[in-house]
């Protein structure tokens, strides 16, 4: 483990461990209560490390290097408590900001999620809670499934002769996230090809796959310490192009930033989690965050 410094805080993160019986890891999403089936069947391996607090360097960490990168733009919506109104005004501010930032001459906005925290509740369809484990979501094929989903017929087939990413953009709502903070992995630190793990992902309605990871002690852990609703995180999610040798089937519903570029120091993708910050100033609230996710295309 990484010595402790004045800018870093110990963390305990939860990386992947297989199932003690050999079996194909799954998790369970909760949207069926007469279900007996386990939420899952694999125990996360918990390790201590150094994560590190950026505050005041964040221009060291961009996206095509690092995975992620920060900024600052207060939103005009601030209320997110209508998912409606949330697609009517802050989906299209949201969109031009993204063009502004990565230079995009096309951006599709298609889902979000709202995390409000709730100490002791499990995570449930419309209530959802910061994710625990470090974790990557989704595959190459299916990145290239949500241009066909979300693009006319007419227009997908060019789009896809160019460079195009998934890319998500996080903030914390109402008020600083000191509570369970987002803390993410120096792309630059991870091995692509042999740290992730395939998951299935069970529904009531469908079965596809989610990414958890392996712990490697070459893992570097940033985050911006007491992140304000003014300040926010652009995240790729993906999974490297097929050079890679990723053999992941792709489920429309669980989507990565995903970037199609084939230069090989571009990342590709972002390990990610919350995690319990000892430092929390005392009385602090508890999380409120919205991720948003989009198609992301260029000239």
């Amino acid at each position: 483990m990484p010595s402790a410094t004045l800018d870093t805080v110990p963390g305990a993160l939860f990386y992947f461990s297989p199932p003690t019986d050999g079996s194909e890891p799954y998790n369970r999403v909760n949207d069926d209560p007469s279900s007996t089936l386990p939420l899952s069947n694999w125990t996360p391996e918990k390790h201590t490390l150094q994560i590190e607090n950026i505050r005041g360097r964040e221009d060291a960490f961009t996206l095509d290097e690092a995975g992620f990168q920060y900024f600052k733009h207060p939103a005009k919506h601030t209320a997110f408590t209508d998912d409606e109104e949330i697609k009517a005004e802050y989906y299209p501010e949201s969109e031009e900001l993204i063009k502004e930032l990565t230079g995009a001459s096309k951006v599709v906005l298609f889902d979000h999620t709202i995390r409000r925290r709730v100490p002791g509740q499990v995570d449930m369809v419309g209530k959802r809670q910061p994710v625990k484990e470090v974790h990557v979501d989704q595959t190459h094929p299916s990145a290239i499934a949500r241009v066909h989903l979300h693009c006319s017929p007419s227009e997908a087939p060019e789009l896809l002769k160019h460079r195009f990413q998934i890319i998500n953009l996080w903030r914390p709502i109402s008020h600083p996230a000191f509570d369970m903070p987002l803390t993410l992995c120096d792309y630059r630190t991870v091995d692509a090809k042999n740290d992730l793990v395939a998951v299935a992902r069970i529904s009531s309605q469908r079965r596809g796959e989610t990414y958890r990871v392996k712990h490697n002690p070459q893992h570097r852990w940033k985050y911006l310490k007491g992140m304000t609703p003014e300040e926010f995180v652009l995240i790729k999610w993906s999974v490297a192009p097929s050079d890679c040798h990723f053999n992941l089937s792709a489920d429309l519903d669980l989507l990565i930033s995903f970037d199609s570029t084939e230069d090989k120091n571009v990342s590709i993708f972002t390990p990610h989690t919350a995690f319990q910050d000892p430092t929390m100033p005392e009385g602090s609230p508890a999380r409120e965050s919205i991720e948003l996710r989009a198609l992301v295309f260029y000239d």
